[in-house]
């Protein structure tokens, strides 16, 4: 796979890219990304800089058609530049590669055409940038920085209703950036072509940080928690994590590789590194003003109908019910969700797949087995799926169940010290 080009037309925010699968008859693809436009600041160096390392990143989409065995980037670039490539395209396929058996897709290096220096720093300064997906945890990033009066500027990637209701909620001026894939791409996918899961946050993260650089705004601010570092599973010796480039490893990497190719310093992080999915859950129950609006449910986002929040039947959605269920009444929860979950007997089974009893972690965004059993652990009723739950898991299993370590946060991290303080007060 190569990257012949891109391009980008201040007047009207719009960068192309391009891309080439080599073979007996190469496919060429071309997307565009379309940012924000700001009044009067002239396009930084700094944000062209940024372009070249989202270049690579985006290509993954066309790469999982044929999953050559060789992917050459454009430029020479830094070390640590070259070591986020080869991880965005190998843990962050890795999933893929598990689900279409091409366990060489695990062992690629992304060449490059030599090594440069790393850029000199450059300090990150101004209003964060904050990455808005419409769920409980983006929306606890952006009242934690409102409240320390950073003013925040939420952002996201091709927002849709459920995101937009939630912007408009928060009363803050947003932006938002629109990425097109090659229509090419779906022709190919309808016709059989390899298909599967990307990291799909590296790719938005990237979009992020040129937004906030063109626009003279301080760092990304991301929200994701310290469960989406934990694998789905281990395959051909290599963790598969369905959330991979939202765990903290991925994020090191693109900060390392931001920092190198542009110089700039911290300019991405997640804010809730340090906590549990369960903890998030705890400090969103505190904000009543979005539960007309907030949504988690992937199958919901594609629905393109703003009232169908949640679907009530995925992993994502029981999940997330049986986050909050322990930090609010029945009530307000079945009025967010639309019904009460713990009420239907079939939601059972795959309550009981969050719990690791049945099976390995889904491959979607849950946390942890064990925020799962605490968060059992603290629900007293006899609803009759948690009646059903109690049952079945092993004694031996609430061994593993430490309200303690869910409630306290910790993990290796990258938040910065300033923004540090804002998790303690």
């Amino acid at each position: 796979m190569r990257f012949p080009s891109y391009a980008f037309d201040p007047s009207t925010g719009v960068a192309t890219f391009d891309y080439v699968l080599e073979g007996a008859e190469p496919l060429h693809f071309t997307e565009t990304i379309t940012f924000p436009l700001p009044h009067g600041r002239a396009v930084p160096d700094t944000f062209l800089r940024v372009l070249d390392l989202l270049h690579v990143v985006a290509g993954v989409s066309y790469y999982k058609v044929g999953a050559p065995p060789r992917v050459i980037a454009p430029k020479p670039v830094a070390p640590a530049v070259q070591d986020f490539f080869t991880a965005v395209y190998t843990h962050g396929l890795a999933e893929y590669a598990y689900r279409n058996q091409l366990p060489h897709v695990l062992d690629l290096t992304v060449e490059t055409p030599g090594t440069i220096p790393a850029a000199a720093p450059v300090e990150t300064h101004g209003r964060p940038l904050s990455a808005v997906g419409g769920g409980k945890d983006s929306i606890v990033t952006l009242e934690i920085l409102r409240a320390a009066g950073l003013d925040p500027v939420p952002f996201s990637v091709n927002p849709n209703p459920v995101i937009e209701n939630v912007n408009a909620a928060s009363g803050l001026p947003a932006l938002a950036a629109r990425r097109k894939l090659d229509p090419r791409l779906f022709e190919l996918n309808r016709a059989g072509a390899l298909n599967g899961h990307i990291p799909v946050t590296a790719i938005n993260s990237l979009i992020a940080v040129a937004t906030a650089v063109w626009h003279g705004l301080g760092p990304v601010v991301m929200s994701n928690e310290r469960s989406a570092s934990d694998p789905n599973l281990v395959w051909n010796g290599h963790e598969v994590n369905h959330q991979w480039s939202k765990g903290v490893v991925a994020e090191g990497l693109l900060r390392d590789a931001v920092s190198a190719h542009t110089g700039l310093t911290d300019p991405y992080f997640s804010l809730l590194r340090t906590l549990s999915e369960l903890h998030i859950a705890q400090l969103f129950a505190g904000y009543t003003a979005y539960d007309d609006v907030v949504t988690s449910c992937n199958k919901a986002f594609k629905l393109h109908d703003p009232t169908a929040r949640w679907c009530g039947d995925c992993p994502k959605c029981r999940f997330v019910f049986l986050a909050m269920a322990p930090h609010m009444t029945r009530e307000r929860l079945a009025h967010i969700f639309g019904r009460d979950l713990f009420a239907d007997p079939a939601q059972t089974p795959g309550f009981l797949e969050l719990l690791g009893v049945d099976a390995h972690k889904p491959f979607e965004c849950v946390g942890e087995a064990e925020e799962c059993l605490v968060a059992l652990s603290l629900l007293t009723d006899d609803a009759p799926v948690l009646v059903a739950l109690r049952a079945a898991v092993p004694d031996s299993a609430w061994a593993d169940a430490s309200h303690s370590a869910v409630f306290t946060p910790g993990g290796p991290h990258h938040i910065p010290a300033a923004y540090q303080k804002l998790l303690t007060t």
